[in-house]
């Protein structure tokens, strides 16, 4: 059988289930949607320019890459994750040196991680402010008291 988690062990039946963070979501799926487009611009890279660059480089290179991409995602949730994304993302900018394509590729990856980060931020943000309104509430008006019911 496999070993249960932190999380799975401290369960109990009635407790809420943990909000995950809609930043790391967003975040996640782009540099997921860049570790692909990496791979197919590392074969384009390996066709076009493997007579003015080593192709064990090319392969190699872009293969680090894609696989540094996928490895960050583990890595959002704490502080360096995103700074760490932005690097990647300066990565794959510089790549433009090599199919000059990559330049606007890359940009547009940047732009999608940026709105991705801010969008998930401001959207966790929120979430907090409905969860603790939420439970202000839920104190204020517990369960079982009629109040504000129509008595029949």
């Amino acid at each position: 059988m496999a070993r249960m988690t932190k999380a799975q062990r401290e369960w109990r039946p009635g407790m809420p289930k943990k909000r995950r963070s809609i930043r790391v979501m967003f975040a996640s799926t782009v540099l997921s949607l860049e570790a692909f487009v990496v791979l197919f611009g590392t074969l384009a890279v390996f066709g076009l320019q493997r007579d003015r660059v080593a192709p064990a480089a090319i392969l190699a290179g872009g293969i680090i890459l894609a696989a540094a991409l996928v490895l960050t995602c583990a890595l959002l949730s704490k502080p360096a994750g995103p700074a760490i994304g932005w690097i990647l993302q300066l990565a794959i900018i510089a790549t433009g040196f090599l199919e000059p394509m990559m330049f606007l590729v890359g940009a547009l990856f940047a732009g999608t991680w940026w709105y991705g980060l801010r969008a998930g931020a401001r959207l966790d943000r929120e979430n907090r402010q409905r969860d603790r309104e939420q439970a202000e509430w839920e104190a204020a008006h517990p369960a079982g008291t009629e109040s504000g019911e129509a008595s029949s």
